[in-house]
């Protein structure tokens, strides 16, 4: 098992991510602006890596947080946001500078408000598997 390609599928997932027009009004980001900015942010955040190397070679399994931040009234536009990126990444295999994305696969989602309800924040949770 190796650590060793987890900036190579936040790269991937980047890609993955900026590449689609209908994300084209929020910002990719892996942190967000001081003081929290305005507009919609997609947060490539957390993750956790798992051994998932058998007898054919190396692997492993990253649990990943993509989440989608708005200051729109409403859910309707995070929640519109969250599902692009959910259809962008299920079963997208993102070409890597480290290893080889098997698959990715929608875990859960989590939507909340923050702020006494000035922003809405949506979670959502994958698993990629990947042979390194």
């Amino acid at each position: 098992m190796s650590y060793g390609a987890a900036a190579a599928l936040q790269a991937g997932i980047f890609a993955l991510l900026s590449a689609d027009d209908r994300l084209a009004g929020a910002a990719i980001v892996d942190a967000l602006p001081a003081g929290g900015g305005s507009g919609t942010f997609i947060l490539i955040g957390p993750e956790e890596a798992l051994d998932a190397s058998d007898k054919s070679g190396g692997g492993a399994e990253h649990r990943f947080t993509v989440s989608v931040i708005s200051d729109a009234a409403g859910f309707l536009e995070a929640k519109t946001a969250a599902a692009v990126v959910s259809d962008s990444l299920v079963d997208a295999k993102p070409t890597l500078s480290r290893g080889r994305v098997v698959g990715i696969r929608f875990m859960k989602a989590v939507a909340k408000r923050l702020d006494d309800g000035g922003v809405r924040r949506i979670d959502l949770t994958f698993r990629a598997r990947i042979e390194v």
